[in-house]
Formats: C-alpha cells, sequence, structure tokens
C-alpha cells in the first residue's frame, strides 16, 4: 500500500489513465480542470508511489493467431517437498502460463493460459504441465467468448472519502 494521499483530482487521473493510458498530458489536464504541469505533476507522483505501475499496449490476441484461452485448476501435491515453490518456479518458464493465482477452494491453483489451437494446448498440458510432479490434479476450463472485460478498476472515483 502506498503512503501517498490520493485526493479526488488523482482519482479522476486514474480513472481517464485505465481508460486510455494513451491520452496526452494536455487531454488529461483539460479533463481534470488543471493546467498541464501541475497535472504531470500529480501523473508523476502516482508513478513514483508506484499506484501507476505501468502502461501497456493492449494486444487482441486472435489477431495474433492465439485463439485458445483456457483456465486451468490445478491441486498441488503437497506431500512433495517445497511443492509450491518448486511448482512455482516451473510454471515461470512456461510463457503460455499468462496468469497464476493461489486461491481458495475446489483447487490451490488458477492458471490463465493462452495459446495457438487445441492441439498446442493438448501439447502443453501432456508434455509440460502433466511432466510437473508438484501437480496432484488438473481441471481445465476452456473459455467459449468473452462476454466482459473491464479495463477500469472497480472504485467510486468519484465520491471517494478524501
Amino acid at each position: 500500500m502506498s503512503d501517498y494521499k490520493m485526493d479526488k483530482i488523482d482519482l479522476k487521473i486514474l480513472r481517464l489513465l485505465q481508460e486510455n493510458s494513451k491520452i496526452t498530458n494536455l487531454e488529461l489536464s483539460k479533463r481534470i480542470g488543471l493546467s498541464p504541469a501541475p497535472t504531470l505533476e500529480r501523473v508523476k507522483k502516482l508513478e513514483q508511489s508506484n499506484i501507476i505501475q505501468s502502461y501497456h499496449a493492449k494486444v487482441d490476441s486472435s489477431a495474433i493467431g492465439l485463439n485458445v484461452k483456457t483456465y486451468v485448476l490445478v491441486s498441488l501435491a503437497w506431500n512433495k517437498k517445497d511443492a509450491l515453490e518448486n511448482f512455482i518456479k516451473k510454471i515461470k518458464k512456461v510463457p503460455e502460463i499468462t496468469e497464476c493465482y493461489v486461491i481458495t477452494g475446489e483447487a490451490d491453483i488458477l492458471l490463465k493460459i493462452v495459446c495457438k489451437d487445441i492441439p498446442t494446448y493438448e501439447k502443453l498440458l501432456f508434455k509440460s504441465l502433466s511432466q510437473i510432479e508438484e501437480i496432484e490434479r488438473l481441471k481445465t476450463l476452456m473459455t467459449l467468448s468473452k462476454v466482459k472485460k473491464e479495463k477500469v478498476l472497480p472504485f467510486d472515483y468519484d465520491n471517494a472519502e478524501e
């Protein structure tokens, strides 16, 4: 958690940059009602305090031939020594695993996997994932279509306490 105290203007900046990180400082300053210099200073403070961590190009995975997205529930073999640490080391080497979360519920880990097609996923599943000895059980959840993906975090930017 950052020590930087945000006010309503900072929160407006966060919302606008999440909607469009390529907005110019001039346009941003107009939208929040400040001149460009203090606007830029506020953005720099948000970056320096690590509230804004980075800026990214959002690439359409289908446009570059990555058409299969799956989520995989992983149950770890806790009887193996350092199961979680060893598992994490191994999956960090698999580029198709784009996200990994430790979770509660019916499994221990949730993986997001993005790859070219079903044969590629099958090869990844049987040649890579199934060879990780810290995995006890895998359950694949295949995505069919995306119906919602918000880029702005769910926060009441307009009515936050100061």
